[in-house]
This record gives structure tokens, sequence and C-alpha cells, in this order.
């Protein structure tokens, strides 16, 4: 299976930035897209970023759009997400996540459509 560990979480001010990690292991990573979730206390888990296999696509959450940036180094098994501009209203456990299906378009953007999740990473930032 895939095993996937967060870095980077962290407490930062409004308007400042965090850049996350997540490190993966398993033979199959580099075929998988691979996404970023958050979740806040007494909310469902919600869908902030996805980045498929090679990199070339990307798409964001309307809530993140034009402040995160997600990539990927698959030579270093590692996907990143990038967070600017942070607000209040970002606060949560921020979670990677690997696909379910190691197929060039499933680029999925809900839960469902990933297999392996780490443990998440606590971004707070406060006002």
């Amino acid at each position: 299976q895939v095993q996937l560990v967060e870095s980077g979480g962290g407490l930062v001010q409004a308007g400042g930035s965090l850049r996350l990690s997540c490190a993966a292991s398993g033979r199959t990573f580099s075929n998988r897209a691979m996404g970023w979730f958050r979740q806040a206390p007494g909310k469902e888990r919600e869908f902030v970023a996805v980045i498929n296999w090679s990199g070339s696509i990307t798409y964001y959450a309307d809530s993140v759009k034009g402040r995160f940036t997600i990539s990927r180094d698959n030579a270093k098994n590692t996907v990143y997400l990038q967070m600017n501009s942070l607000k209040p209203e970002d606060t949560a456990v921020y979670y990677c996540a690997a696909a379910h299906s190691t197929t060039y378009y499933y680029i999925p953007r809900t839960g469902p459509g990933y297999d392996y999740w780490g443990q998440g990473t606590q971004v707070t930032v406060s006002s």
C-alpha cells in the first residue's frame, strides 16, 4: 500500500505563509493523482487541491484559488502545498491523500476518490 506522512503545519498570523509537505512510500505513488483536504472542528472534510501524476493538471477549491499552489516531485516521492495569504478560516487539520486509480485522467475532487490518507498536520491561522 501507500503510506503518507504530512509535515509543515504550525501557527501563523493572517497574511502569512506555510509550506506543507507529504512524504509518500509505495511503488505506485508516481502514477497516482495526489490531493490535499482539510477538516475544521465540527465540519466535514473538504477538498482543497489535487494534482495529476505528471504535475500538468491541477484543480483548486474556490476558497483557496489564487492563494494556494500544489506541486509534486516524484523523484522524491513528495507532494507540496504552498499556502500564501493565509486567513483565519484556513485553520484546519490538513491531510494529503493518494487517489484510488493509477489511470492518467483519474483526478478526483472528492474524498471517495482516494484510497490512502496521511495522519494530518494542524494549521492554525491567528487574526
